[in-house]
């Protein structure tokens, strides 16, 4: 039951990333190929998990060797698989980080409040701007990068990155006409994106360490416990059984 609950809380997991559409999550898979990738990988492993879950109950109650086999295998491959994947992102992570930067850039130079394909994505970078109240990734001169803001000698700015009741697209600066201004004029937050969204990796790193280290230490009692049952299942002699 335990390994079913697990399963099926990594299957959520896999199914709100794809499912979100307000979040920074949102703006990462929508851009990027590799987090729609592992959602699609979370969602089998969930899957996958809840089955072995099943199994191991179905092997342990009726002693069904090959079922607890079968179940010890599975986890031993689910957690090799998490601790390889741990690695790599550990390892790549500067690579992961310029390719964060660059998905945010990308969005950052196109963004444009009129473009409606592009609406789900800004809303949801908007969204982010506005809760970690920041502006642009490393701070409000990436929107010097926007086009439109560019035309408009810069004396618009978005609304997301200041207290501006307005909640996105662009708010006009308070600039005579005709006149030119930089990101210093701006009334936004000083603290780009990337710096909190550190922050709060920093202030919820126990908590993601912790609930990584219980799915580990559920996973390896599961093979310890499959192993000790497989063991004490003891095989029927036939030698003894009466000749008729």
């Amino acid at each position: 039951l335990l390994f079913q609950i697990l399963g099926a809380v990594i299957l959520g997991f896999g199914v709100w990333i794809l499912a979100d559409k307000t979040s920074f999550i949102a703006v990462l898979q929508m851009s990027s190929p590799s987090l729609k990738t592992g959602a699609y990988v979370l969602i089998g492993v969930g899957t996958l998990t809840m089955l072995m879950g099943f199994l191991g109950c179905l092997g342990a109650v009726n002693e069904i060797r090959c079922l607890l086999g079968l179940y010890f295998t599975c986890l031993m491959v689910i957690l090799i698989t998490q601790v390889a994947a741990g690695l790599v992102i550990y390892f790549q992570k500067e690579r992961l980080k310029d390719e964060l930067s660059n998905i945010v850039g990308d969005l950052i130079k196109k963004y444009d409040p009129s473009n409606a394909d592009e609406k789900t994505l800004q809303d949801a970078w908007d969204y982010v701007q506005r809760q970690i109240a920041c502006c642009g990734w490393t701070g409000a001169n990436d929107w010097e990068n926007n086009k439109i803001l560019i035309n408009r000698s810069m004396t618009e700015y978005p609304c997301s990155c200041s207290n501006s009741s307005k909640d996105s697209g662009f708010c006009t600066l308070d600039v005579p006409v005709n006149s030119t201004a930089t990101y210093a004029d701006w009334p936004v937050h000083e603290q780009g994106c990337m710096d909190g969204v550190e922050k709060w990796l920093k202030d919820n790193l126990g908590v993601i360490l912790g609930v990584c280290t219980g799915v580990a230490v559920i996973e390896l009692l599961g093979m310890i416990l499959s192993i000790s049952l497989c063991k004490n299942i003891h095989s029927e002699d036939y030698t003894k059984v009466p000749k008729s």
